[in-house]
C-alpha cells in the first residue's frame, strides 16, 4: 500500500503533468471506486468543466484542488495515476479516466478496486470523512510531545497498532511502523500506556526521520508502487527490518524476525527492540 512517502512522490511527479488541465469528460468503469457524491451523474456534472488548479496531499490522500470543487483520492492497495495520449492503448484495470481538453488522460489504473474518490466543495474537504477523521502528520506542529503522549497514554493497545492508527497520527503505515520502531528501540507490543517518556520521544523522532528520508528517496518499492512517472522508489535500500527477515539486523548482526502483530507482518531485531 502506498503510505505518505510514496502519495508525496506521487503528488510530487504527478502535479507538473496535470496542473492547468481542464476535465472535458469522465468515463468510470467501476463506479464503487466513487464514495461521495452516491450518484454517479453527479460525481461528472461536478468535475466536467473544473480545471486543475492545484495538488496536495493530507496523510495518504492526493488532493485535486479544482475551480469549485476537491477530489481527494485514496490509492489504497494498488492504485496509480498516469497521464496518457488518448490514443494510448488502454491498460488492464483502468476504471476512471478524466479527458482533458488537449487531448490527454489522466488515468486510474487499480488491481485490487479498493481505491476511493471523494469530492467536496471547495473548502469542506476537511469537514467531513475520510479527512475529518485523521490526525496530525509526523511533520504537522500539532504532532507534539505533549499531543502525542497523551495519546498514548489513554490506551492499552500496543504501540504498533497505535501508530497504525490514522486517528491519531496520520501517514504511517506497516512499513514505516516497524522502521520507526527499530530505530527507537521500542518492541511493537509494548503496550502504549507503559512507555516511558524518552520511548515516545525517541518514537516521535524516529517517525520524522523515516518519513524525511523516505520522501528523500521516493518512497519505498515493495511489489508494485511506481510513482507517477512510472518510476520505483528507492527507499527499500535503505530498510533495517521491513522485509529483512532471516538476514542480519545492520546494527548488531541478530537475525531480523517476522511475526504478526494484529494480522498485520511485523520486523523486528529482537536484540534491539527487547520487549
Amino acid at each position: 500500500m502506498p503510505e505518505l512517502p510514496e502519495v508525496e512522490t506521487i503528488k510530487n511527479t504527478l502535479k507538473p503533468f496535470v496542473i492547468g488541465k481542464t476535465i472535458e469528460n469522465i468515463t468510470v468503469n467501476w463506479s464503487k471506486i466513487i464514495k461521495e457524491p452516491d450518484d454517479l451523474e453527479v460525481f461528472k456534472e461536478q468535475l466536467i468543466g473544473e480545471t486543475i488548479q492545484d495538488m496536495t496531499r493530507r496523510g495518504k490522500f492526493l488532493l485535486f484542488h479544482l475551480d469549485h470543487y476537491v477530489l481527494v483520492s485514496h490509492l489504497r492497495m494498488e492504485g496509480k495515476y498516469s497521464v496518457n495520449p488518448a490514443d494510448d492503448p488502454m491498460k488492464k484495470h483502468t476504471h476512471v479516466v478524466f479527458s482533458f481538453t488537449n487531448g490527454e488522460e489522466l488515468r486510474y489504473n487499480d488491481v485490487r478496486k479498493f481505491g476511493t474518490m471523494h469530492v467536496f466543495p471547495k473548502g469542506e474537504e476537511m469537514l467531513h470523512n475520510p479527512l475529518k477523521k485523521l490526525g496530525p502528520e509526523p511533520f504537522d506542529a500539532a504532532f507534539t510531545f505533549d499531543y502525542f503522549s497523551k495519546k498514548l497514554r489513554k490506551t492499552e493497545r500496543v504501540i504498533k497498532l497505535v501508530l497504525l492508527d490514522q486517528t491519531i497520527v496520520t501517514g504511517l503505515g506497516n512499513i514505516y511502523v516497524d522502521e520507526t520502531l527499530f530505530k527507537a528501540g521500542v518492541h511493537p507490543l509494548k503496550q502504549a500506556n507503559q512507555l516511558s517518556d524518552d520511548e515516545i520521544k525517541r518514537i516521535q523522532a524516529a517517525a520524522v526521520e523515516t518519513l524525511s528520508d523516505a520522501v528523500k528517496q521516493g518512497g519505498t518499492t515493495i511489489r508494485s508502487y511506481v510513482n507517477g512517472n512510472g518510476e520505483m522508489g528507492m527507499f527499500q535500500q535503505e530498510l533495517f527490518v521491513y522485509g529483512q527477515e532471516g538476514t542480519a539486523c545492520k546494527h548488531c548482526g541478530d537475525e531480523i524476525v517476522k511475526s504478526k502483530v494484529g494480522g498485520r507482518g511485523t520486523h523486528i531485531c529482537p536484540t534491539c527492540q527487547k520487549r
